[in-house]
């Protein structure tokens, strides 16, 4: 079972997730300098094979190219959040006081089943959020990572570019709350919940309708 490590990073604290079994470790969304990342590494003894992006909002990229640089571990993201890289990019949060995103490369990675620590790693297609919004669900582990798809009592916000809350609700319905309850569900911001919890009282999803 794979060991989750949470390094809350970057201007809006994102949580970066460090997903380590054995000597092998995925990162998922470094939204800031990933200085206490990469020393937790070179600590344990840990290789970063992966470095995986739920989608492509500032706050969630902005450690990725210091990160790659310190360990040379590719970057996995949907091709469908491209037009929300380059914004970022250009400075697109520059009037916001946010520091520019350094540019990175990544390789597209599409919905499906993938192998990472040992472990089967389902690629879920999660847009609302962003159009390219990825989720990360481990079954053998029972957890799913999900940016800013859903948090503890509230979903992401869909007034960005791109974003709809009509395919974020269905997200969550069609991807999420068919996982089984006891399923550890780990957002962007704040504490993890789970599948469970959130069906039960996540207001968003109570009544049939939106508050």
């Amino acid at each position: 079972m794979a060991h989750v490590v949470d390094f809350q990073l970057g201007p809006l604290e994102t949580n970066c997730f460090l997903v380590h079994s054995g000597t092998q470790a995925i990162a998922i969304d470094p939204g800031g300098d990933p200085e206490r990342l990469v020393s937790y590494l070179k600590r344990n003894g840990l290789e970063l094979i992966s470095i995986l992006n739920t989608h492509f909002h500032f706050d969630h990229i902005m450690g990725n190219r210091a990160l790659q640089d310190a360990t040379g571990a590719p970057i996995l993201a949907s091709p469908e959040d491209e037009s929300l890289l380059q914004a970022q990019v250009k400075g697109g949060q520059g009037g916001m006081g946010f520091p520019e995103v350094e540019p990175f490369e990544y390789e597209a990675l599409t919905p499906g089943e993938r192998t990472w620590l040992g472990e089967t790693c389902k690629v879920l297609s999660t847009p609302g959020h962003s159009p390219g919004n990825l989720s990360f669900y481990f079954p053998e582990s029972g957890m799913i990572f999900v940016g800013d798809l859903i948090f503890p009592g509230a979903v992401g916000r869909t007034d960005l570019p791109g974003g709809s809350m009509e395919q974020l609700l269905a997200s969550v319905k069609e991807n999420v709350f068919t996982l089984p309850d006891s399923t550890l569900l780990f957002s962007g911001h704040g504490p993890q919940t789970t599948v469970g919890k959130e069906k039960q009282t996540n207001p968003f999803f109570q009544g049939g309708g939106i508050i």
